[in-house]
Formats: C-alpha cells, structure tokens, sequence
C-alpha cells in the first residue's frame, strides 16, 4: 500500500537573534556585500527568511568575547527583542584559557539560557567540536569540554524551549577543510554544516547529510605541512598568544553585526 501520510511542516520562526562570539559572527572566507561575514547564522536566517514572510534577524556576536561578556554585552539586549528563534554559543574562549574556572562558565551559561528561554521563543544551543584529533597540544582542553557538553545536555533534558545541536560527536569536524586557516574558526564548508545542523534540530527537512564525511583528499607532502605549520605559528598563534599577554582581545572596540532586529533576505 502506498504511503500517502504528510511530510511534517517546516516550523514557522518570524524572528532570529544570534548570541555569541567568532563562532556566531560567522568569522570565514565567505563575505556579504557590505564586507561582514557569512556565516551559519546567517545561512540559517536565510532559510528562514525563504520560509516566512516579514522575517527578521539580528546576530549580536562579536568575536573574541568570553561567557561573561555575553551575558552582560548581548543576552539582555536579545531578550528585549523578544525573538521566537534565538541560537546561544559560548564558553569555549574561556576554556581555552589558562586557569579557567569552568564552574563559573556553566553558572553564567545556565543563566543566559534561562533569560533568553523565558517567554515562548526556542533557544538552540551547541556542544563544541572534538578538537583532540586535529590540533596538537588540545588534549588538556578535552575535560572542560567534555564537563560543557554534559552541562549544556542537562540543560536541554531540564528545559523543554533549549535544543542542543551535537557537534562533539560528528567526526567530520575532524577534515581540517571544514576549518579555516586558523585552525579555530570554520571554512565556509564548516558553517554550511553547522548551519544545515540547526536547521535539522529544529524540525526541518535534511537538505544533506551535515555528518558525512567529505571525498577523500591527497595527501599534503611534507614539506607542505611544514610550510602550513610555520605560517599558522607566525600569522595566527603567536598574535593570539600577544593578545592574551597582553589583555587584549579580537573583540575589542568592535560592535555586532547586525544589532538591531531587521528584515532579512538573505
């Protein structure tokens, strides 16, 4: 007999605000016309504009911030908006900082979930990738990541409004493709991904499968590696490591994005 039931309907958001830092900026080599990045955020507020008319976005992250200044910086002001959708990623730019106290990052992550979940808006938050099996020296990073993921968990298991999208456990963050030359930040692949992800996590058809792995690649001959290796350390290491000597960070005088609540089309 031929199946005739209905395909469930894709949800219905009329407002977006994105929270975060780098990862929400959408920091990659793919630009919108006014020179801002493109990222999954906004790949995800395009689906969204595509779906409902009147749609409206605002992406409030600025990289280089810590929870902290998350919360203080942009939770309120999101949840003035009064979105229906709102995406929270933070955390791990303080656990990739010595003597991080990751209880402390857990209380103030549990307290921007619960202001921004209050009201009848979703709040689609993230468990970082598995840095272990592509970057050298991360492994002593592995247990607050771990300790995060289990956190952010809980909370979704607690609070019905938060969806968790589970990138730790997808191997294909392992492809150093998905990633930019920094080694930190996503490629425009990564973020096509990650955005295909939330989409997923909020009900909507797959248009792909986000987890499979990409076509295997040659081989970089040695001698390459050694080149890619010495300019990571020169551009992109060693500033980072000046900045956190210094006190400084990426973020520092920069403002979001999008920081008003606006149409969007993508």
């Amino acid at each position: 007999m031929e199946n005739t039931t209905a395909p469930a309907p894709a949800p219905a958001f009329r407002s977006y605000v994105a929270v975060g830092d780098s990862f929400t900026e959408g920091m990659c080599d793919d630009l919108h016309p006014d020179g801002s990045y493109r990222g999954w955020a906004d790949l995800v507020a395009a689906r969204l504009a595509a779906a409902t008319p009147g749609f409206r976005y605002a992406n409030l992250a600025v990289r280089g911030k810590l929870i902290g200044q998350i919360c203080d910086e942009q939770v309120g002001a999101a949840a003035a908006m009064g979105a229906e959708l709102v995406t929270l990623a933070g955390g791990l730019n303080d656990v990739l900082r010595p003597g991080c106290d990751v209880a402390v990052v857990e209380a103030r992550l549990g307290e921007a979930a619960e202001k921004l979940s209050a009201g009848p808006r979703r709040v689609v938050m993230f468990t970082s990738t598995d840095p272990t099996r592509r970057l050298k020296g991360s492994a002593r990073l592995l247990p607050a990541i771990l300790r995060m993921k289990e956190f952010v968990e809980e909370l979704a298991r607690q609070r019905e409004e938060v969806v968790v999208v589970d990138l730790f456990s997808a191997p294909c963050f392992d492809d150093p493709r998905l990633w930019d030359e920094d080694r930190l930040h996503l490629s425009p692949e990564g973020h096509r991904r990650v955005a295909e992800a939330v989409l997923q996590a909020l009900g909507f058809p797959a248009s792909f499968d986000w987890r499979a792995p990409l076509p295997p690649a040659a081989p970089a001959r040695r001698g390459a590696r050694l080149r890619a290796d010495l300019r990571w350390l020169r551009i992109h290491l060693g500033p980072w490591i000046v900045r956190r000597l210094t006190g400084r960070s990426s973020g520092d005088g920069r403002t979001p994005k999008r920081p008003e609540l606006a149409p969007y089309e993508g």
